[in-house]
């Protein structure tokens, strides 16, 4: 067999997306915010795959609410070790003091965490911009739950206020 054929290639292949994607799902990158794509060139190796990088604004409204959900889900999905202290910090610093009585009203109501409006932590999520709402800014954050042929999307519409504050997380657009 050659050792250039198209059978011993396609083993490097594989490992080449594989590492792609493991270092993806490590990093909790999103495939909005990915450059680099999942195919290899024929003779790459793994070692030699492009780093992948996410990038952000200060101030810009999908950034911050990018930066909320991530760190929240990290705080909540972490299983072996879960962080609620942190969760609650997250909490304090990104929403409004009105939005979070509300929060934990509807929480309470509905027995579900409302960030995430779910009980469970979303294997994958995205955060999109959807323009600005008079004085605020609306956010569209899908959640992802499961894998397989049958994931469950959530969808919602973030709120952010004029100070970058989030002030309403719903599941119907504003707009």
């Amino acid at each position: 067999m050659n050792p250039t054929s198209p059978v011993r290639r396609r083993p490097v292949r594989r490992a080449a997306v594989a590492a792609g994607l493991v270092l993806a799902v490590a990093l909790g990158v999103s495939s909005t915010q990915v450059s680099a794509h999942a195919t290899v060139p024929a003779g790459a190796k793994a070692s030699t795959a492009a780093p992948q990088s996410v990038s952000g604004t200060t101030g810009q409204a999908v950034t911050r609410v990018a930066d909320f959900y991530g760190a929240y889900i990290d705080a909540k999905g972490d299983y072996t070790d879960p962080d609620p202290t942190l969760a609650t910090a997250l909490r304090k610093h990104y929403l409004t003091p009105d939005f979070a009585k509300r929060l934990a009203a509807w929480e309470a109501k509905n027995g579900l965490d409302g960030v995430l409006r779910a009980q469970n932590v979303p294997a994958r999520w995205t955060v999109t911009d959807n323009g600005a709402v008079g004085h605020a800014h609306e956010v569209v954050v899908t959640l992802t739950y499961g894998s397989g042929t049958t994931p469950q999307k959530t969808k919602l519409f973030v709120l952010l206020e004029r100070y970058n504050h989030i002030a309403d997380i719903t599941t119907t657009s504003s707009r």
